[in-house]
């Protein structure tokens, strides 16, 4: 009987793991794929946006990629483009979901999911580490789920001693 139960659990194991490793970012399903809208602020006033969230390999990460073209103004009479992705992991043994995105403009930011400030509306990621910045800086990316084909999502900054800032609000709607 002993022999059955161990050769049962090694059976069995995998599989309840492997669907809990599923299950893990049922709270973003909501987010996979296509998203078009606009923006405004990151010093450049307004912006079109392509973003796009995929799982990956087996569903244990979520791809974020996003484009912006910023609309051309006083400071930047040609216009800009802004590109940057990332990946949305779980890290088991902390127990906390990571985002880390790479920017055209050098930057690097490490973001955990701050789990006392977020719900099944709202995530907020701020930054551990962020590479290529200020030394003290740090960095806050916000998602509101305001629709089932609605988005919203807020980048604020804060600079050593200050409190956060808003950098970028973007409205984006599902293609």
């Amino acid at each position: 009987m002993t022999r059955f139960i161990i050769i049962l659990s090694l059976y069995i194991f995998p599989l309840i793991t492997g669907q809990a490793q599923d299950r893990v970012f049922g709270r973003f399903e909501f987010l996979i794929g296509n998203w078009e809208g606009t923006g405004e602020g990151f010093s450049s006033g307004k912006s079109s946006i392509h973003s796009t969230f995929e799982f990956l390999l087996n569903k244990k990460y979520i791809k974020v990629t996003n484009s912006s073209i910023f609309e051309p103004d006083d400071k930047n009479p040609e216009g800009s483009k802004h590109e940057d992705w990332g990946m949305i992991s779980y890290d088991t043994d902390r127990g906390l979901y990571v985002f880390r995105q790479f920017h055209g403009e050098g930057f690097v930011n490490q973001y955990v999911l701050n789990g006392s400030l977020s719900n099944d509306t709202t995530f907020i990621f701020e930054t551990e580490a962020i590479e290529n910045f200020m030394k003290g800086g740090s960095a806050r990316f916000t998602i509101h789920k305001l629709g089932a084909d609605h988005i919203e999502t807020v980048f604020d900054v804060s600079m050593p001693g200050h409190t956060y800032t808003c950098f970028g609000r973007n409205h984006l709607f599902r293609k």
